[in-house]
């Protein structure tokens, strides 16, 4: 084949970005490889319902094993049964993150069933049930902090060691715009254990960046599950988020799931400590 004509520069400049391409794609893999995921083993907590359950699905249309670990064990095993019914393979584990031993536990038995765990998205959290602020005792303090951020912080713990041993890993952690707007009103003490998960995140993702760990979070508006009635969130509060938000809908379970699986895949592997907001344009005021 003839070379470029050393009279064209356009020519000369198209085969050497040609060039560059090719070089660079022979010492990267290509982004969204084709089965990325698959044999790829996901822990996921909260995986009984909502955004957990529909992020399970996303990944098991991808080929990922999925440990669904929910407190709620018949949840966790119907997550487990669609995983299966997708043709992927699935654990399912009665645990509570806000107990270390289970979670250690956990860990353990991913490891024994898949051999590795290259992914672990923290779903499971909650504001427990609104509140004003002067009404927050401190046993919904401690509730909302146990479940949000210590349970976090436990599966996060457990899980590091066998990634950083692995050369790799992504940690995907659920906050919430809460706390960007600070819950007035209803739930000061979710927005700010959200906070603190933000934070936890972004020190998680520059300790280990090293290691070939990333870490993100996501801090979502409002998202259509089952978390609006558990926090007992009135028709009114309900209506208010509605209205805040310009594409005047709520998120889908599924639209986060797809966000977890990008965040996880290698199309993004300069992507950490950061967290992500998914709020249909709203949630700023």
């Amino acid at each position: 084949m003839p070379g470029p004509d050393p009279k064209n520069p356009l020519a000369l400049h198209v085969v050497i970005a040609k060039d560059v391409i090719l070089n660079i794609c022979e010492g990267y893999s290509v982004p969204k490889t084709p089965d990325y995921f698959a044999g790829k083993t996901i822990i996921i907590t909260g995986a009984g319902s909502g955004i957990g359950r529909a992020t399970a699905l996303v990944f098991a249309r991808e080929g990922a094993n999925v440990v669904c670990a929910d407190i709620n064990e018949a949840a966790a095993h119907e997550t487990a049964t669609q995983v299966n019914n997708k043709g992927s393979q699935a654990l399912a584990l009665k645990v509570d993150v806000t107990v270390r031993a289970q979670v250690n536990d956990m860990i353990r038995r991913a490891i024994d069933a898949f051999g590795r765990v290259q992914f672990l998205f923290n779903s499971a959290g909650a504001a427990i049930r609104r509140a004003k602020f002067l009404e927050i005792d401190d046993a919904l303090l401690e509730k909302t902090f146990d479940l949000n951020v210590k349970g976090t912080l436990h599966s996060m713990q457990a899980v590091l060691p066998h990634m950083v041993k692995s050369g790799h890993g992504v940690i995907v952690n659920m906050a919430s715009m809460a706390h960007r707007r600070g819950g007035p009103g209803s739930s000061v003490h979710y927005a700010a254990a959200k906070g603190a998960v933000v934070s936890m995140t972004m020190g998680v993702a520059r300790e280990f960046a090293t290691d070939g760990i990333r870490a993100l979070s996501i801090s979502p508006g409002p998202v259509r599950t089952p978390f609006q009635a558990a926090a007992q969130s009135s028709p009114e509060l309900i209506q208010r988020f509605l209205d805040d938000i310009p594409m005047k809908r709520f998120g889908e379970p599924e639209e986060i799931g797809e966000l977890v699986l990008f965040m996880c895949s290698d199309a993004c592997p300069f992507m950490t400590a950061d967290t992500v907001y998914v709020n249909g344009g709203g949630g700023w005021r």
